[in-house]
């Protein structure tokens, strides 16, 4: 008989001794292992806030106002609040959560199909109303898969968007490059999973939504995939742990056969000293609904951004961002973004305040046909 298998019986019987000595199931004692800490199922509820608001002054173009017969240009200048969310989350317990969030939103109303002689009208022109943005249940899988892996249902966050700003920190200055431009949406309604892989060493996330994003209604029975991979190829090697390589892939129809597909691929780095960040887009769109036999239109454009930072919390913030809507046209636009900013300390995250002063100039080529703009503005950015 082999040395294994007679460890083996030995062990058998160990374990039957110890059972008959234990006695009936019912009367032995179940000790936990030392310090083992049941999980919490406590329900909790929080409540929190984000604010974005600003002052903008815009040096190009002018502006025009109607003074009786009389026509006046000037520059546009406003005090704006361009978000402000009320995040209530929660746990039911420590395997599931819930998020609700209303968005503030400019609300304009067009009135159409008017008697002769009536002109275009619009009720609560500029006024701010409040609009779902996230409202979901998540089931945490700590458990059953690695720390940080989850299944969410309800409207929440695409793959891409919110993940790219965990890293580039000033969405309350504008937009990252690919929704800015109109390319996707930080939030959709469907459901998503995401994964997280041991070691730190990347994560997976996979959704299927709508793909009409989080302030329309499903207009037909086409549904969005959205996939993103990142991998963090040494998350152990000093410097070199805060890069990470990414692909998102997003394919959606805006009809049957008109397709509406996205790929990014993404190259960010992490310091203490500096987060940098390129990613390049690919997208194709047929636009069915609005003209049945209109050709695919491919766009293809590119984000560059640096960001230095001081352990005293001035940072700087440095973007580029250059898109050509259709490759097959000689045209293309450029943002141009130049400010610096002072992160307030905080105890505890998310609680966290910032300023930012920038510049930011849009210039188009003439066959886009749109006039170049420049402006300046100081942001501000407040969230507990």
């Amino acid at each position: 008989m082999s040395a294994p298998r007679s460890l083996v019986r030995v062990l058998i019987g160990a374990v039957a001794a110890a059972a008959l000595l234990a006695g009936p199931p019912s009367l032995a004692q179940v000790t936990p292992a030392a310090g083992y800490t049941p999980p919490d199922d406590t329900p909790t509820i929080k409540v929190g806030a984000t604010i974005f608001t600003e002052y903008s002054y815009q040096d190009e173009p002018l502006a025009s106002a109607v003074d009786g017969t009389t026509t006046k240009t000037y520059h546009p200048a406003a005090f704006n609040v361009t978000r402000a969310y009320i995040n209530i989350t929660g746990n039911i317990s420590h395997n599931v959560s819930f998020r609700v969030t209303p968005d503030v939103s400019r609300l304009t109303t067009t009135t159409t199909g008017l008697a002769a002689g009536e002109k275009v009208s619009t009720s609560l022109d500029g006024s701010l109303t409040y609009r779902l943005k996230y409202a979901y249940g998540q089931f945490n899988l700590d458990d059953k898969w690695t720390k940080g892996s989850w299944v969410r249902l309800g409207v929440h966050h695409t793959p891409y968007v919110d993940w790219e700003e965990g890293i580039y920190r000033y969405r309350f200055q504008g937009q990252i490059f690919v929704e800015r431009e109109g390319f996707m949406s930080s939030s959709d309604f469907g459901l998503s999973a995401h994964y997280s892989a041991p070691g730190n060493f990347g994560d997976v996330h996979v959704g299927y939504y709508n793909g009409d994003t989080y302030s329309k209604a499903e207009a037909n029975d086409q549904k969005a995939i959205q996939i993103r991979g990142t991998l963090r190829p040494m998350p152990q090697a000093g410097v070199l742990k805060g890069l990470r390589l990414t692909a998102f892939y997003d394919a959606d129809n805006y009809i049957q056969g008109d397709a509406r597909r996205r790929f990014i691929y993404t190259a960010t780095f992490e310091h203490k000293y500096v987060n940098a960040g390129f990613e390049h887009l690919d997208a194709a769109d047929r636009s069915g609904p609005v003209v049945p036999a209109a050709a695919e239109v491919k766009s293809q454009g590119y984000s560059v951004w640096v960001v230095p930072r001081s352990p005293k919390g001035w940072e700087g913030l440095l973007r580029f961002d250059h898109l050509k809507p259709n490759k097959n046209v000689d045209a293309a636009k450029d943002r141009k973004i130049a400010g610096v900013a002072y992160w307030f300390h905080s105890l505890q995250a998310p609680a966290t305040a910032a300023l930012l002063l920038d510049y930011e100039n849009v210039t188009y080529d003439t066959a886009l046909a749109k006039p170049d703009e420049k402006r300046y503005g100081l942001h501000a950015l407040f969230n507990f």
